[in-house]
């Protein structure tokens, strides 16, 4: 039995990053070398990354009830295949027309079917008296198999290519970039399979009495302690698209190489895992809302550090302590965003509805933070947009600092 829940364990954590592979960790990694072959500029990319909350929002909404009603192995596994085979399309470098609509279908497919399904699953997986733990462990985990697979593909792209990085024509790079695609899209299609083999039939799916109806989104509404919550999850997710710059910064502002600066993104990947099982298992011993206060408190420290200039060309030990302090704030906030249902005490019934209306405001970033970083980024070249994005972060964190003290109260 242990043995058995160890392997759900680890195909929880896999599922949970790979999903998301083909959609965000791609630019996320070589944002650089992502612009340069797709030929277009960081609004562009901002555009296609805001058509994808759009649609997510929708589906967020939807989706919720659709997890208090169904299994999840049968929708998670069409979520995985049908994200898989778009990545394919992606692999062909397609123009900025078909990768726009490619975000939207993926804004169907990585959600609507997938995620809030995946969250009761780590729920019940888990138990009422190891929230903390279970929710950081699989995003622990989660970061570690993107932490893996980042710092592979940033060998594997050097690999792929004939010569130094610096010398590549724009050919070789596409060559290159869209083997890297291709071997996400493998990833993803392996995880649909491992899930078809790990998860029961009726996995995880016992407890869920509500029918398809809007009943548990009005009982879902009624309790302040989830608006409080969905603030909290939009605050620290704003800083989690903001993982997405780190290595345009290092680009932009150090003058690092499209294959220095991907190494500069992977420190993010890395700091993730330990931060998000430390911030769940101390949620779980002195509780999740202080430990969320605290990580937002730590977020606000790294940004004002980016935001403030201070970090100049030659202080290669210094950048990379302050992007894995920032991240460790970041990080730390995804290991508790769902734990807090323990202290609110939503009851397991309505934790998809609860899951799908919070998602809706919290992942509103996913609409306005591509278009926000394009505009920020494209009209103030160099050092400086990054300061001014860093500086709009420390606001949202602020704010969710707020919420957290709010939520607090609330609860106690």
């Amino acid at each position: 039995m242990k043995a058995k829940k160890l392997v759900l364990l680890f195909t929880l954590m896999l599922v949970g990053e790979s999903i998301f592979l083909l959609p965000f960790v791609v630019t996320r990694v070589f944002r650089p070398t992502f612009l340069k072959v797709f030929d277009i500029t960081n609004l562009e990319l901002g555009t296609a990354f805001s058509l994808y909350g759009t649609v997510a929002m929708i589906s967020y909404f939807a989706g919720g009830p659709i997890a208090d009603r169904y299994s999840p192995k049968k929708l998670l596994i069409c979520s995985l295949i049908v994200t898989a085979l778009a990545g394919i399309v992606m692999a062909f470098i397609p123009s900025l027309a078909t990768l726009t609509l490619l975000y939207g279908f993926w804004g169907v497919s990585t959600i609507l079917l997938f995620w809030a399904g995946y969250i009761k699953a780590i729920r019940q997986f888990g138990g009422e008296d190891a929230q903390g733990r279970s929710y950081g462990s699989v995003d622990g985990g989660r970061g570690l198999v993107a932490a893996a697979i980042a710092s592979a593909s940033v060998f594997l792209l050097a690999a792929f290519l004939p010569g130094p990085v610096e010398q590549a024509t724009n050919a070789e790079l596409s060559t290159a970039l869209g083997n890297i695609i291709y071997v996400f899209s493998g990833v993803v299609l392996a995880s649909a399979i491992l899930v078809w083999f790990v998860f029961p039939n009726d996995a995880m799916d016992k407890s869920s009495a509500h029918k398809l109806t809007l009943n548990g989104l009005k009982e879902v509404l009624k309790r302040r302690s989830v608006w409080y919550q969905a603030i909290i999850l939009l605050c620290g997710y704003v800083g989690y698209k903001c993982t997405d710059d780190f290595g345009l910064y290092a680009s932009d502002a150090f003058g690092y190489n499209d294959i220095d600066a991907a190494h500069i993104a992977t420190i993010s990947f890395w700091t993730r895992p330990f931060a998000a099982v430390l911030a769940g298992v101390l949620g779980d011993r002195y509780g999740h809302s202080k430990m969320t206060i605290l990580s937002f408190l730590i977020l606000i420290f790294g940004s004002s550090i980016i935001s403030l200039g201070l970090l100049k060309p030659g202080m290669e030990i210094m950048i990379a302590i302050t992007i894995a302090s920032t991240s460790l704030g970041i990080y730390g906030l995804r290991g508790l965003y769902y734990a807090l249902f323990q202290e609110s005490k939503i009851p397991l019934s309505i934790t998809g509805s609860a899951i799908g209306f919070i998602s809706v405001i919290g992942y509103t970033p996913d609409v306005f933070m591509g278009p926000l970083m394009g505009v920020i980024l494209d009209n103030n070249p160099g050092a400086l947009g990054h300061q001014y994005l860093f500086g709009v972060l420390i606001i949202f964190a602020f704010v969710g600092l707020v919420a957290a003290k709010l939520f607090q109260k609330s609860t106690a």
